[in-house]
């Protein structure tokens, strides 16, 4: 720009400092066309309406420069060139507390962690000096609440905003309505939190709280485990005000996720649990009635609190030690209250996942679940994240070895989310970021990170010593006030409260303890049951295998029919087409059905009873191996259709989700989303069977042990393609032989089935009967379509689940010496080769592994009466499968019946890997264990 008669020409060329400066006064034109001079509003006015992309504005001032008489002028104030350059710089520097002004912020309550300097919050790095301090500048959109201020009235109020006890992170968002909203919020406030007398001696009882729950636990069971929260005391007043805020805008339950430290601090003084249970558990008392129970610091608990907004239900999610892997299965939790309460991704819940800093940064299971944050089939709603940082991770790491990043939250940049630092000792800006965190969520529908900087007090836990890896920091701890004395003192010095009164609070806590009260001040003792599901229906039940699981023949054809119904001019694709016609004659009665046939109508027959039905997955729309296509694309415009949403009138959700390619984090989802609604088929499929490798801690901590250490039922479904078919070791094998290891107790269900019945039976039978076990299906590949791995729609009328299917040729039962034993698909290779070499040899199918069908297995081979050979077949190596599973039960059940029988195994040898990799050995292998299983010899 150039001054020509008082006024400024457009240039053809712009200094990258002028179109910056033009970019701020263009973003505040259009938060307040108003605030910028008449001038500028006026030549603002020249480009296109709407709110566009701000990168562009730089682009667009060229344009309009270089399309416009170089003699033409630009009314504007007569302002002088240095001042105008000055004025950019202002800009650049605001950009830069913006941007930077966290890395300068006395986040650390220890004083000791290191702080680089930061340019861009220096004066001289804009072009600015201290002879400009005085001198008054337009404020751009700094929200300030004045158009124009001297500079050192903009640095005061930056240096309050960003440079603090928060550090704030939120540049990095795109969405400018976002970063606005956080601006006024931030910039409004200006470091003043505005608590009220009251307000602030509420923080100061929660702060006497969290102390005195840990001293009195410390002096009273010396040396215990509690892993406390000594360090962090700002936590409880955080998380109280969540809740309370939550409740305040008519949230109706609030979901916590956390790990050990500060979780029995929470258990007392935010959700009520009475201290005495817990010092009971400290003395050894378990309050499990069945089961192995788990440590204290892994219960889960339930309860409801009274909030400005009426009666909120609080629920803890039992945890393992694997402790990152608790958020996805807090979502799934959520997101089934949200179903429930028809208010997905809504107000009504609220999550709470609580992180350590050092597992934050490190589990990957973090990336997956905030990948799955705004995805349609996962999504809540948000999330508030809380990372209670103790600057050290598990106390012996050095954060240069844990992270790769400057902060332990920089993960959560990948989805945008603001993040935002807090100093743990400055407790009032510790209650306005925690309403600042809500807020945001509660408006925007997105995660938010709250990091919590504080330390230990006591380490790892009450029996480490710190010191040992970290002297230097630990000799600051040792010296060092607790938060709540520092807070005390601070309310002292401004009169709020008196010393006698601070200390009182102390003593009443402490008797209140003594005397076993409630200390959580907000807790309803007689909750509103109405507000949370009853699992009564479904719990004292014994473990069952037999169930009616027959559907009216007349309504599976009319299932049938109305799944074939679609909207006109609904165009599918010509296989797909093809697939659905023949399906609709077999689910009509005219042919026999195929697997996808059968399992779409348990699918249909399970709304048509009333139960919800929620399947995901990588590819379940479809199926894998293209044989479910229970969501249709039209190929006309590419929207979809999905016959078992309409299947009747005000049916019960249906929900089909093609999943991010996660298996850890979804799995962990769908367990708790089956946790939380009993009435209900949760189905998660693997895209192939060995993928669920990748989710083996969810099976280990959650499926399979889940009700015995927490007492938590769940009817997850898994479907896990599991077979032999010449596709290598990668896509043959889901480890049927580590679920097997894991059952005990009646604690899961593991099946084999063979038929299209019996995937509908053991489907119905899931949900039909009042039991809740999760159920292990290792489903077929090459069954999908094998031209004998089909059934009868009488079949699917009638029925119920097999367990063990015994022969189906006429063989005289006498003359038979040897018997295979065997499931899956090998079952049917076996039985062609019998029947080609007219063997005198009985194939009986065990469908059901676990729980183990003893006495139905013994019935049936009791009618061989000269049975002298009995062999287990499968196709998996012989270390891997369910031989070393079945034989000591084989081996047990000979020993029974009496009789001296010879158990062999027929199967691939022990194999590091469960395939091999070429074509030609496998058929050969597979070749070799039917003969070995049929005894035929080879010349």
């Amino acid at each position: 720009m150039q001054e020509v008669a008082g006024a400024l020409r457009l240039d053809t060329e712009l200094s990258a400092d002028s179109a910056a400066y033009i970019e701020e006064l263009y973003e505040q034109y259009l938060t307040s066309p108003t605030s910028v001079s008449e001038d500028w509003r006026a030549y603002f006015n020249k480009f296109p309406k709407g709110d566009q992309p701000h990168g562009t504005v730089r682009e667009q001032f060229v344009l309009l420069g270089r399309n416009s008489n170089r003699g033409q002028a630009v009314a504007t104030s007569a302002v002088s060139p240095a001042h105008e350059h000055r004025q950019i710089g202002i800009l650049q520097l605001i950009a830069g507390y913006r941007n930077r002004g966290h890395q300068k912020a006395r986040l650390d309550p220890l004083g000791i962690a290191p702080r680089e300097d930061v340019p861009d919050l220096e004066l001289s790095t804009h072009g600015l000096t201290k002879s400009d301090l005085d001198t008054v500048f337009n404020t751009g959109n700094l929200a300030i609440g004045q158009e124009k201020a001297t500079l050192g009235e903009m640095i005061a109020a930056m240096e309050a905003t960003y440079c603090q006890s928060i550090g704030a992170e939120y540049m990095h968002i795109v969405d400018t309505t976002e970063k606005r909203w956080i601006q006024q919020r931030l910039e409004g406030a200006r470091g003043q939190y505005n608590l009220s007398n009251e307000q602030k001696k509420h923080l100061l009882e929660r702060l006497t709280a969290a102390e005195g729950l840990e001293k009195y636990l410390g002096n009273k069971y010396v040396g215990a485990k509690r892993f406390g929260v000594e360090g962090a005391e700002s936590f409880i007043p955080m998380v109280n005000e969540l809740i309370q805020r939550a409740g305040a805008v008519g949230c109706k339950e609030v979901v916590i996720g956390m790990p050990h430290r500060g979780r029995l601090n929470l258990l007392v003084n935010i959700m009520g649990k009475n201290p005495a249970d817990l010092f009971g558990e400290f003395e050894g008392k378990s309050s499990s009635k069945k089961g192995s129970g788990d440590v204290k610091y892994h219960q889960g608990f339930s309860s409801n609190v009274i909030t400005p907004g009426g009666e909120v239900h609080l629920a803890l999610a039992f945890n393992p030690s694997h402790l990152e892997i608790v958020g996805p299965v807090v979502e799934g939790s959520v997101r089934a209250r949200q179903v429930r309460r028809k208010d997905i991704g809504g107000d009504d819940v609220l999550p709470i996942i609580v992180h350590g800093d050092a597992a934050f940064a490190g589990q990957g299971v973090n990336m997956e679940t905030f990948q799955m944050s705004q995805t349609r089939g996962y999504t809540v709603g948000g999330t508030v994240h809380i990372v209670v940082n103790n600057q050290v991770g598990f106390t012996t790491s050095n954060p240069k070895d844990a992270r790769s990043t400057e902060y332990c939250t920089d993960v959560a940049k990948m989805v945008q989310a603001p993040i935002f630092h807090v100093n743990g000792d400055d407790p009032e800006a510790v209650v306005f970021i925690s309403q600042l965190a809500h807020d945001f969520r509660h408006t925007f529908r997105k995660d938010v990170v709250i990091d919590l900087f504080c330390y230990r007090r006591r380490g790892h836990n009450e029996a480490d010593e710190p010191s040992a890896t970290q002297p230097m920091m630990y000799k600051v701890i040792s010296q060092k006030a607790t938060t709540r004395t520092l807070y005390a003192d601070t309310l002292v010095q401004q009169n709020i409260l008196g010393r006698a009164e601070a200390d009182r609070l102390i003593e009443e806590y402490r008797e209140d303890l003594e005397a076993g009260k409630h200390v959580a001040n907000a807790l309803v003792l007689e909750p509103n049951n109405k507000m949370f599901v009853d699992w009564t229906p479904y719990l004292g039940h014994e473990y069952t295998d037999h169930w009616d699981t027959s559907f009216s023949l007349e309504r599976l054809k009319e299932l049938g029919r109305v799944m074939h119904t679609l909207p006109d001019g609904f165009q599918m694709q010509r296989q797909v087409s093809k697939v659905i016609d023949e399906r609709f004659k077999m689910q009509t009665g005219e042919i026999p059905l195929n697997w996808g046939a059968a399992e779409t109508l348990a699918y249909a027959t399970i709304l048509d009873d009333g139960f919800l039905v929620r399947i995901s997955g990588e590819d379940v729309g479809r199926g894998t191996f293209s044989h479910r296509h229970a969501k249709l694309h039209n190929q006309v415009d590419g929207s979809e259709y999905l016959p078992l949403c309409h299947i009747r009138e005000n049916q019960p959700r249906f929900a089909l989700w093609d999943s991010l390619l996660s298996e850890e984090a979804v799995l962990a989802y769908e367990y708790g989303y089956a946790t939380t609604q009993p009435h209900a088929l949760v189905v998660w499929e693997a895209q192939f069977g060995d993928f669920v490798n990748c989710a083996q801690v969810v099976i280990d901590q959650f499926i399979a042990s889940g009700e015995t250490k927490w007492e938590r039922v769940c009817g997850l479904t898994m479907l896990l393609p599991h077979g032999f078919e010449g596709q290598g070791p990668e896509h043959s094998s889901a480890r049927l032989e580590r679920f097997l290891q894991l059952c005990a107790e009646d604690n899961m269900q593991v099946i084999t089935p063979t038929t299209p019945a019996q995937i509908f039976h053991a489907l119905r039978r899931q949900v039909i009967r009042p039991l809740r076990k999760p159920l292990i299906v290792m489903s077929p590949k090459s069954l999908l379509r094998h031209k004998g791995a089909v059934s009868t729609l009488d079949e699917l009328a009638t029925g119920q689940f097999q367990t063990v299917i015994d022969e189906v040729d006429s063989l005289n039962k006498s003359d038979v010496k040897r018997v295979v034993l065997c499931g899956g698909k090998v079952y049917y290779d076996l039985l062609e080769k019998r029947r080609a070499e007219k063997l005198n040899v009985a194939i009986v199918r065990v469908e059901q592994l676990y729980p183990y069908p003893e006495k139905r297995l013994a019935d049936v081979l009791a009618t061989y009466p000269n049975l002298t050979h009995l062999v287990w077949c499968q196709e998996e190596p012989k270390n891997q499968g369910a031989w070393h599973f079945i034989a000591p039960q084989l081996v047990e059940g000979v020993m029974k019946s009496g009789r001296f029988i010879k158990l062999e195994f027929a199967g691939r040898a022990a194999a590091a890997a469960p395939a091999c990799g070429s074509p030609y050995l496998h058929a050969k292998q597979q070749a070799q264990l039917v003969i070995d299983a049929l005894a035929i010899e080879i010349e």
